[in-house]
Formats: structure tokens, sequence, C-alpha cells
């Protein structure tokens, strides 16, 4: 909501002379006063008319208006997935919130969407949630006037709406992954049943039908060969499995069957990072184990990760096979086999098969411990659905669960078994192929925000295709949730994320950026720790001085980022939730319990700092409800 502005005082207008009959000999003086009347009545009626064109001006223009009546009702604060559906309302062709009325929505040109986490509302001076039982905690709270952390929210916005993160009673999940992702509407789930029909209809148990197009290997960040696309960049080290185009065959001579290989890798921790430990290859057709091989890292290990790969250094310490060398059997494998130059019979030799399949999870991790771009890949983490849809992707033991009736990956603290792993996806891929394409597809779908606005038009104006978007955002956003949108920017601070959104603005009508800078200074932010690493020890809090220098750039970058953006754009600044470190501490200490009680362990076995009691679960519930709230701005710009 924009802060109204003073209105400007009037100026009386002069009083009018009245017109009074004279006599002939006055009639030039009375000429002239007529004269100067009629002047001073058109003048009169040029205020008049800009005054009330003004007026016009002022009731028309776009503005947001809470109901709070419909607020009341909820019983729950305003959620991230409301915050999207306003965009793609204001924006697109969404139906209007009950929740906010948008008046004149058709004038607003475009649409910035700003995720500011850490900006709580002791910065603001905002008073605390009401915890009485006669008072709403989720009805917008009024900003005060004098000046905060943050003098700028202030002088913009004049209330704060609280929100609510998404997430059950001890998970808070992703922010990001709420609004970027939604469920399709009717129209679109109705367009995609009669295609799954029609594609049922024409129902084939060929394996290849499931091949991942090259648009969806650079979308997962596969490792792509380069006479696929020149996305990939092979470092040193690298091989590709050769281009092979089988020649045209005779009319009724039949191309040898495509082989598919399950692939699953293995890994530990070295001074360069994850290498390769293990690889099983299992023939999809024969289910024969045809490759199993220990392999010897190139640099030093300092991490076995045996919980995860079942890999120990008594069993590593004999082994001398490189990656090298299982590069070299797997091109061997992969590769049309040469023709034979002794061969005396006089019939045409029979044509090679075709370049084989691999198959696997998130396949994309193995190529890349092998350092091995193939063309032609099937992954059953895209090929089945995650219940929350995309871009999250489903485990594989969940997987195997749900759809083959199948318990894998329960030897607890003895890791996982890649033959194990590597027949599940074959068993997955098998039950996809009978079953059809429609299997292990949830009824409920989701799609991205930009899909949606891509086959919507522009409520401002403008046909289907014209709403362009960009996302800004720390780290490779085009592998991410802005893998969608016309434009992505990856940036490293807040002042590239900065100059990203002004860049952006001339060509776009919808633009995401997110400010991280203040959530970092504060500590809500870690690097993604290693599963089998000790939990990193707490950072020393910030100093005032550090706390004040991150508000005052946040200020600046958010004001001359408010004084750029042309007229009429509608400006949404929410932080998506709250101080979120106690509640991730405690949940880390909740699956090391849990996982310690699946490995066989008894709670005697346990120490007593590592326990969980039930009023460790009450903590937990009552850290996600607190690290769940949030607040939005909403302004438009006049």
């Amino acid at each position: 909501m924009k802060r109204s502005k003073a209105s400007s005082p009037t100026i009386p207008s002069s009083p009018t002379h009245k017109k009074v009959k004279t006599s002939s000999q006055l009639a030039p003086v009375q000429n002239a006063l007529d004269s100067a009347d009629d002047w001073t009545r058109v003048e009169k009626r040029k205020q008049k008319k800009a005054k009330k064109h003004e007026v016009k001006l002022e009731s028309n223009q776009p503005r947001f208006m809470y109901n709070n009546a419909e607020i009341l009702k909820r019983n729950q604060a305003i959620g991230i997935e409301d915050i999207r559906e306003l965009v793609v309302h204001i924006i697109a062709d969404a139906p209007p919130p009950n929740w906010l009325r948008v008046d004149n929505a058709p004038m607003i040109q475009k649409v910035v969407t700003l995720l500011v986490p850490g900006l709580t509302p002791s910065l603001l001076s905002l008073p605390p949630l009401p915890t009485s039982a006669t008072s709403n905690p989720n009805v917008p709270l009024s900003i005060p006037l004098p000046p905060s952390s943050i003098p700028f929210v202030a002088a913009t916005f004049s209330h704060a709406c609280p929100t609510r993160a998404p997430g059950d009673q001890t998970h808070m999940y992703s922010v990001l992954s709420a609004f970027f992702h939604g469920p399709i509407t009717g129209e679109e789930r109705k367009r995609r049943m009669q295609q799954r029909l029609a594609s049922e209809k024409a129902h084939n148990e060929d394996p290849t039908q499931f091949l991942l197009s090259v648009e969806q290997m650079i979308e997962d960040d596969y490792p792509i060969p380069s006479y696929m696309s020149d996305t990939f960049q092979k470092s040193p080290g690298w091989v590709e499995t050769p281009e092979y185009k089988p020649e045209p065959l005779d009319e009724g001579v039949d191309l040898p069957k495509q082989r598919i290989y399950a692939l699953d890798c293995e890994m530990c921790m070295t001074e360069d990072g994850k290498e390769l430990t293990r690889i099983c290859i299992i023939d999809y057709y024969t289910g024969i184990v045809i490759y199993d091989q220990l392999v010897k890292p190139s640099k030093p290990i300092t991490d076995y990760l045996t919980r995860w790969s079942g890999i120990t250094a008594e069993a590593l310490a004999p082994v001398t096979t490189t990656l090298s060398l299982v590069q070299t059997h797997l091109l061997r494998l992969l590769s049309p086999p040469p023709a034979n130059p002794f061969s005396t019979s006089s019939s045409p030799p029979s044509p090679p098969p075709p370049t084989p399949i691999l198959l696997g999870h998130s396949l994309e991790s193995d190529l890349k411990a092998l350092k091995l771009c193939h063309p032609y890949c099937i992954d059953t983490a895209i090929l089945y659905h995650h219940p929350r849809g995309r871009p999250l992707k489903p485990g594989l033991a969940w997987l195997s669960k749900k759809w083959c009736g199948k318990e894998i990956q329960t030897r607890g603290e003895g890791g996982h078994d890649p033959e194990e792993d590597a027949r599940a996806c074959l068993d997955l891929l098998k039950k996809k192929v009978e079953q059809g394409p429609g299997f292990g597809e949830f009824k409920v779908d989701h799609e991205s925000i930009f899909e949606r606005l891509k086959r919507s038009s522009r409520r401002a104006g403008g046909g289907v295709g014209s709403i362009k978007s960009a996302v800004v955002d720390y780290g490779n956003p085009a592998f991410m949730h802005g893998a969608k949108a016309d434009t992505t920017i990856a940036c490293k601070n807040d002042d590239d994320i900065h100059k990203g959104i002004l860049d952006a603005l001339p060509s776009h009508q919808f633009i995401f950026g997110r400010f991280m800078g203040l959530a970092d200074t504060l500590g809500w932010t870690t690097p993604k720790p290693n599963p089998d690493a000790p939990p990193p020890e707490p950072s020393p809090p910030p100093t005032p001085e550090e706390i004040e220098a991150s508000l005052s750039s946040l200020n600046t970058h958010l004001a001359t980022l408010h004084s750029s953006l042309p007229s009429r754009t509608a400006i949404i600044i929410f932080t998506g939730h709250s101080d979120p470190r106690r509640m991730a501490t405690l949940g880390a200490r909740r699956s090391a319990f849990e996982t310690a009680i699946r490995s066989g362990k008894t709670p005697d076995q346990i120490p007593p700092e590592a326990q969980w009691t039930m009023a460790d679960g009450r903590d937990l519930e009552e850290e996600v409800e607190k690290a769940k709230r949030g607040l939005v701005f909403l302004g438009i710009k006049p």
C-alpha cells in the first residue's frame, strides 16, 4: 500500500465582474471591460477543466486496498502462493484475489517483485503480533511514520501485511518453490488431459519415447556432447561418446534394437571434491550386471562418505582401476563395433546397433563423476513427478516404494548399493513402459509461473506471449527457479542484483529479484553442509556497525530502484520467512536421531545430548511456526 500525499492547496480565483447597462458614450470603455471579463471566464474554464482532469486521473490511478473482512475470515496469514497469484492477476489473467482490491489493474504496466529475507518487524518498529484470543494476527499492520532502520519502507508503504511460508508442523518448505510454481488452471488441466489421452491411445512399449530432449538436458545441467550443443565446455580428462549416424537401410532390413544400460555410481570426497569410487551397469533387457568395478580416485581421499557410498578404506585399498580405464571401457561399450577387416563373407555386413541409452536417477551427477558426455539418456528423476511438482525431484527410494512396492537403501550406515539403485531405475522404467506415459504423475499437476505468463495476454494490452519476464538472483537462476524465464541474470551480491533489475526494467513486464545481503549479515544463510560432516560452529553474531551498514546499503538499493521505476509500476516486497536458525538446528538433531534409530541403534546407545524427546518435538513445532512468519509490502509507483 502506498502512502497518500497531501493535496496542494487551491488558490481562490478572482471574483467576476457584473455587466451593467451603460450609455452609448461609455460604449468603448464597456467593450474593453467586456473583453477583459470574457478573458477571465476562459481562464477559469481552463482551470476548472484541468482540475476536473486531475481529479479524473487521480480517481483512475491504480491502487491496492486490503480487504480486512476477507483476511479476518482466514485461518492463517496470506500465503506465498497468494502473492504469486496477485502477480499473475496484475500482469496477466488470473482472477482477482479476495483479500485485496486492485483498482484499475489494466493501467499497471509492470510488476517488480523483491524477496528480502531478514527484514523483520523489529527493524521497522512494528508492534509485535497480537497473542490475544480476540485479536487477529493476520490483518495488515500500520507502519509508523517516524524513521526506522529502513526509512524507504516507512516512507513508501503505509502497511505491512503478515504472511506465512509453506510447510507442515515440523518443516518449512521452500519459499522460492512456492512463489515460482503453482497448480495449473482448469483450462490447462483439461488440455493436458486431452493430450494425455491422445498419447495413451497411441501408446507403444518402446522405452525410447522417454529419452531426454536436448532442451531438458540443458535445463538439468547435463554434460552434453559437443556435436549436440555447445553449452557444455569439456575440461581436461573429459570424454564423449562418438557421434554415430546409421546409414539408410534397404527396405525390409531392421536396425538392431537399441540397448539400454541402467547405471549408478558411488563417490567419495577427495582434495578436489567428489570422485568416482564405484560403478555398476545392468542391461535393461536381460537384467544381467555387465560391469561392476571399484575405482581408485586420483587424489587422496578425505572422506569415504561410507554412510552414503558404502565404500570403506579396506575395500578400496587393493584397487588399481582408475577413472581413465573406466572411461575406456565405457567408450568401447557405448560405441558401435568396428568393421572386421578380415571378414571373407560375401554377404553385406549387418548394420551396427544404435548408440546405447544410459538410464539412471539424476543421471547428470553420475555422468559428471565419470566425466562423460553421452547423447541418449533417460532419467527417472524427471520421468516421474514429485508430489509437489516441478522443479522438485523425487527420491529414488521413495519412487521405488511408491510405484514398485520395493524398499531400497535400507542398509543405514552401510551406505547405498549401486547395483540395487541401478535395478530400481530399471524397474521404474519398465513400469512406465508397461503402464503408459501418464503413470507416476499426480492428478494435480504444477507449472512454473513463467509458463503461465507465456500463454497469457497482458492485462495492460498485448497478446499471448507478450509478457516478458526476468529473474535476477544469486547463483545461476537459469538452472533453478528461473529456468522458464525469458531472461536470467546471475549475481554474486546485492550490488549485482540492483544493477540487474535496472538493466531488465526497460524490456520486461515482470521482474523478480532477491536481496540477500541483510540475511547474510544476520547469519541466516549458511552453506549446505556435508551430510557426514559435524554441524558447523555457529558464526559470531554481527556487530551493530555491521547491521547498520547492511541496512543502509539495502535502503539505498531499494530507494534508488524505486526512483528508477516507470510510472504505474507495481512493486511487491516480501520477506518470505523469519529467522530459521533455531528451527534448522532442531531439525538436524531430530534427523540425526532418526537416522541412528534406523541404523539399528537403541535409545540407550545414543548419547544424552543427541536424544530426541517429546518436549523437543514441541519446541520444533513452535520454532517452525515462528520461522514461517513473514511480511509483504504492496505499492504502485505513481
